[in-house]
């Protein structure tokens, strides 16, 4: 029958005593300790031995095995996640209401012109404890503008032939019809108009409004825009007159 070897440290008591200490400690005083009694229990240094520094290592197993946590702990619960106000580039433009879910409450928000996305939005005393909450702030695309920046983006739908032949372009805006002129042979891609973009606000300058030129059969041609532009205008009634 094989005799079983009996442990190097008794006690946890003991093994305390080995390391210099006369009970628990926190973790990084622990680890101080086992340094500094391992250093002086090697056997090339004066008063160490080969057994001593075996018993120091057990020691410091020995500790280790008896503080250590039976299981993970439990995850600390994540803060809650402020909600994200949405809005759209014309109430970035213009400003307005917008209405956003708070927990189990809806806010009825009066945002400012001008905000850009990842600005925030203080809400004062809106938190559940009564403290301020800062909303962040995302420009979403809508109504055919998208919002980077300061600047705005849209796209135009362009005829082939006034792509070609270069002319008189008239676009859409949010800030009613701008027109452009495109010439002949060159096919600019973007166009850029000056100052209809978000506007000014703190230390954010006036953006501006890019807007993509996309060939389309179904645009109109010079000519036809030239006639809708003109029977836009010139009504029967002031024709009359």
């Amino acid at each position: 029958m094989r005799a079983r070897s009996l442990p190097e440290v008794a006690s946890t008591r003991e093994a305390y005593a080995l390391l210099g200490l006369t009970g628990p400690v926190d973790g990084e005083a622990l680890t101080a300790a086992f340094r500094i009694a391992i250093k002086a229990a090697r056997p090339e240094v004066a008063g160490g031995s080969e057994v001593r520094f075996r018993k120091t290592i057990a020691a410091w197993r020995l500790i280790q095995r008896q503080t250590a946590p039976l299981a993970l702990a439990a995850p600390a619960a994540p803060p809650p996640v402020a909600p994200v106000l949405a809005i759209s580039p014309l109430d970035a433009l213009n400003g307005g209401a917008v209405e956003v879910r708070i927990g189990g409450r809806v806010l009825r928000v009066r945002v400012p012109a001008g905000l850009r996305t990842s600005e925030h939005l203080r809400l004062k005393a809106a938190g559940e404890d009564g403290a301020d909450l800062y909303l962040p702030v995302l420009v979403r695309g809508a109504h055919g503008l998208s919002a980077v920046g300061d600047d705005l983006y849209m796209t135009c739908p362009v005829s082939h032939r006034l792509l070609a032949d270069g002319g008189r372009l008239e676009v859409e805006t949010h800030a009613g019809p701008r027109s452009a002129w495109l010439v002949a042979g060159q096919q600019p891609l973007r166009l850029r108009l000056k100052g209809l973009g978000l506007p000014a606000r703190g230390a954010r300058p006036q953006g501006h409004l890019f807007v993509t030129l996309e060939p389309s059969e179904d645009a109109p041609s010079a000519a036809e825009d030239l006639l809708i532009r003109f029977t836009r205008v010139w009504t029967p009634d002031r024709l009359a007159a």
